[in-house]
């Protein structure tokens, strides 16, 4: 009993040291505030570029509209599936919510590549697709930036697979930001540049990125 007293004074003592820790948002607010993000620079691409270019690509071809509509849900499912993850104890099946609206993405700029050439609309030569590339993986890098940093805090149990949705929700984000400037009609060379663009991206992130949010 004489060392109760002791006992009871360490635990002041240690408690007294300890920093009060703040509580994170819901996973579907922050990456609310990410996509905010997002948006604030379409905006200020469209003040730039205008919305007549991208909305009569849409309406010439609406396979590309329908491409953009899956990049733009890809981005949002994947960086809500990022902060899911990152959460202890939620479940790991959230890693599939992007896979509908990426499949509609990859499929619809696939069909854009059969189908008859829209009149009047330039088909993305070797340098333009360069250009596009270049575009992507320029935005992605702080993006995919900006996303970890937000996950960190959260001490993503499984880094590598949180890793992969912030590379897919950064390039496709990215992607979807191309839209407003991007001229052209869908072609074999802009699809594969694309899908070079989103895979370099992903992978730099599962390198990268995973290697940050790990915490051992």
């Amino acid at each position: 009993m004489s060392d109760a007293p002791r006992h009871e004074a360490l635990i002041d003592a240690l408690g007294a040291e300890l920093t009060p820790v703040r509580r994170l948002l819901p996973p579907w607010r922050r990456a609310l505030g990410w996509l905010v993000v997002v948006a604030a620079v379409a905006v200020l691409l469209f003040f730039h570029y205008g919305a007549s270019t991208m909305l009569h690509r849409w309406v010439a071809a609406p396979d590309l509209g329908w491409a953009a509509l899956g990049a733009v849900v890809t981005a949002v499912t994947a960086a809500l599936a990022a902060f899911m993850l990152a959460v202890p104890g939620r479940s790991p099946f959230w890693m599939w919510l992007p896979v509908p609206s990426a499949v509609l993405w990859i499929g619809a700029s696939g069909l854009g590549c059969l189908r008859a050439h829209i009149p009047g609309m330039p088909v993305l030569d070797l340098h333009g697709a360069n250009d596009c590339l270049i575009f992507i993986i320029s935005f992605s890098i702080p993006l995919s930036g900006l996303l970890i940093w937000l996950l960190r805090r959260a001490c993503p149990l499984r880094p590598t697979v949180t890793a992969v949705m912030v590379g897919l929700a950064s390039a496709s984000a990215s992607a979807s930001l191309l839209e407003i400037c991007h001229n052209f009609d869908a072609a074999a060379t802009d699809l594969m540049m694309h899908a070079l663009a989103v895979a370099i991206v992903v992978v730099a992130n599962v390198l990268m990125g995973g290697r940050l949010l790990s915490r051992a």
